[in-house]
């Protein structure tokens, strides 16, 4: 019996169009928020961080979170990651993937940092 092909979609990377439409994407920055509900959450920095530090966990899957902070947390660092979940403490250790400022007004207004974090 004989599959009959499906339809191939062929980009071709070569149209000025594609080309034109990838430059104007170039500066987007996006950070995941919106459709995730906020949580509170504290920051532990390093391996023997013993007080954390406030933030707001906006935005979860799989692996990845991204977390919002009016602190910078450098590329590469281990963190501790607490959240209450109804009576007890969950804490979850991943890495800092990226960390820089805010784009949104509000986030500029406030001084606020956007980072990506890889949970392991």
């Amino acid at each position: 019996m004989h599959k009959p092909s499906s339809p191939r979609n062929v980009v071709d990377w070569s149209d000025p169009r594609l080309d034109a439409l990838l430059k104007k994407t170039e500066s987007w920055s996006l950070d995941n928020r919106g459709a995730f509900p906020e949580q509170n959450v504290q920051i532990h920095v390093g391996w023997g961080a013993s007080t954390g530090k406030p933030a707001r966990l906006v935005w979860e899957r799989d692996q990845a979170v991204v977390i919002i902070s009016d602190y910078t947390l450098p590329k590469g660092e281990s963190v501790r990651v607490d959240r209450h979940l109804g009576d007890r403490l969950q804490s979850a250790w991943g890495a800092v993937v990226e960390s820089r400022p805010g784009q949104r007004d509000e986030d500029q207004a406030g001084g606020l940092y956007v980072h990506w974090v890889h949970m392991r």
